[in-house]
């Protein structure tokens, strides 16, 4: 090798090293395939991808606030990932190996990270086990990140707590417009991955929680299938809406999380058996179609959610992407109402609000009870911590008007019963009767507004990036399908993102 040669391998290592950037590589944005590339092409380490981020995070998280801990021994198995690709150098690793994840603070890892729900009232508690999630991130060799931000207790404290807001964690702030809502609960997680203080990022949805703030931070958010991944060791709020998924930058890096954190789990059995037979013989990352978009049948629904769209840019972007749609080969079926939407946006009407108080102290207790250490074992427990360390958990300004009603509940008695065989009525005479009659692939409107359809019968969305109000602020489009749909959908994002290609950098405006 000559000494020009030379000069330049030096030139190009040390630009990685210091500011993530070299001639033919920049850490900033990248892709999951982008830095596969780099490690295959001797231009980035895990341990300096880590490096990279963690500057990031000293840099931003003191006034984003989207990251509440992290992982002590993140550089170690960053050179762990680095050993296992210099000893496999010929053989075809995971598609997350070494990469770092970035996992809200519901997910339990069985390490030095906390795990939390944002409360200081399981500070210092201790999980039995991984959640069978970051397990099979830590089978492909992913690198976990820290711990997001998210609002306390998956939102199901207060009604009067700023999104986004836990104790822990304080309020996190949109990257885009600093005094914009991120959105919640899984804000942390895409404030984050957003901001490029994480590569990628992992959520939880119970009614919303991905598919918004995905949309108000400007990265895509897949919220599956629920029992497609599994809930085990997730804090809980409702086995029947509870569901883990992706939060990144792009679909692609998206697909190649689900793809990973997807399965059977004898933990959560029931509800993964079922689902897992959705999952394609050949994965999800088959259906990264360029061309995704060709016959596909998409309905629009504009009643009642164009009418909740105020600002002038937001309405002629999405007529625009209608016109996209039509021109990449989709077929839309325009101005369709889904049956009883109404009720279905009124968590008390619909009977959403009575069935999750119940669910969530079963859940939570058996949760609890299941911790090896915990300074609380039970929703009273949790309770009575809020009182006593008031000023902590800033109770007498945000009140837990949730938790308490939650513990008021008596198990799933007639009332809950009835509840939930109103949600499945409104989801098969509503969602299911809308697809079916009109032979759709895809359910379309503005994100989030998808998300109490999806979420109360269990089925999938994807939000993609789609347009910027006129402060600034994102905002997605949200593409929702029935259960097991997720190949349809992720053909349409995929196709939609390509096509428009909105994500853009933040601003960080005041």
């Amino acid at each position: 090798m000559d000494i020009c040669s030379l000069l330049l391998l030096f030139l190009a290592s040390f630009f990685v090293a210091s500011s993530g950037t070299c001639d033919a590589f920049s850490i900033q944005e990248a892709s999951v395939y982008d830095i596969q590339i780099a490690f295959k092409q001797n231009l980035l380490t895990s341990r300096e991808l880590v490096k990279f981020y963690l500057a990031k995070i000293r840099e931003l998280n003191p006034n984003l606030k989207g990251i509440i801990e992290v992982n002590p021994d993140a550089l170690f198995e960053a050179e762990k990932a680095d050993k296992e690709r210099q000893v496999n150098s010929y053989v075809p690793l995971p598609y997350l190996h070494g990469i770092p994840v970035l996992l809200k603070d519901l997910i339990a890892t069985k390490d030095k990270l906390n795990t939390t729900a944002g409360s200081f009232a399981l500070l210092g508690s201790v999980v039995p086990r991984d959640a069978a999630v970051v397990l099979k991130l830590r089978q492909a060799g992913a690198i976990i990140l820290g711990k997001a931000s998210l609002s306390e207790w998956a939102n199901f404290r207060s009604l009067t707590a700023p999104s986004g807001w836990s104790g822990r964690g304080g309020r996190g702030k949109n990257p885009y417009v600093l005094s914009a809502n991120p959105c919640g609960s899984s804000s942390g997680s895409a404030i984050s991955v957003a901001a490029n203080m994480a590569a990628l990022s992992l959520g939880t949805e119970t009614d919303g929680s991905i598919l918004c703030p995905a949309s108000f931070n400007a990265v895509v958010g897949i919220k599956p299938t629920v029992g497609l991944t599994s809930r085990s060791g997730v804090i809980p709020i409702s086995p029947r809406q509870d569901t883990v998924g992706p939060i990144c930058r792009s679909v692609a890096d998206a697909v190649y999380v689900l793809e990973t954190i997807a399965g059977y789990d004898s933990n959560d059995a029931n509800a993964t058996r079922e689902a897992s037979k959705y999952i394609p013989t050949d994965g999800y990352i088959q259906f990264l179609k360029i061309n995704g978009l060709a016959g596909k049948r998409l309905g629009i629904v504009r009643n009642p959610f164009f009418s909740f769209i105020t600002d002038s840019e937001l309405t002629l972007a999405f007529e625009q992407h209608f016109r996209t749609l039509r021109q990449k080969g989709a077929v839309l079926v325009d101005n369709l109402e889904v049956p009883n939407i109404s009720v279905i946006l009124n968590s008390t009407s619909s009977g959403e609000a009575t069935a999750l108080l119940s669910e969530f102290k079963l859940s939570i207790n058996a949760y609890l009870e299941d911790l090896v250490i915990s300074p609380v074992r039970s929703l009273t427990d949790i309770i009575a911590f809020n009182q006593k360390f008031s000023d902590l958990e800033m109770l007498d300004k945000l009140g837990q008007i949730i938790l308490l009603s939650a513990e008021a509940t008596n198990g799933i008695g007639s009332e809950e019963k009835k509840a939930t065989l109103n949600l499945e009525k409104l989801s098969r005479d509503g969602f299911e009767k809308i697809m079916r009659d009109h032979k759709l692939d895809a359910l379309v409107t503005p994100s989030p507004f998808c998300a109490p359809i999806l979420a109360i019968g269990g089925y999938p969305g994807i939000t993609v990036p789609a347009a910027y109000d006129t402060t600034g602020v994102p905002r997605g489009i949200c593409f929702g399908g029935l259960k097991g749909s997720e190949p349809k959908l992720i053909e349409i994002a995929y196709g939609f993102e390509q096509a428009t290609k909105i994500r853009k950098p933040p601003t960080f405006l005041l």
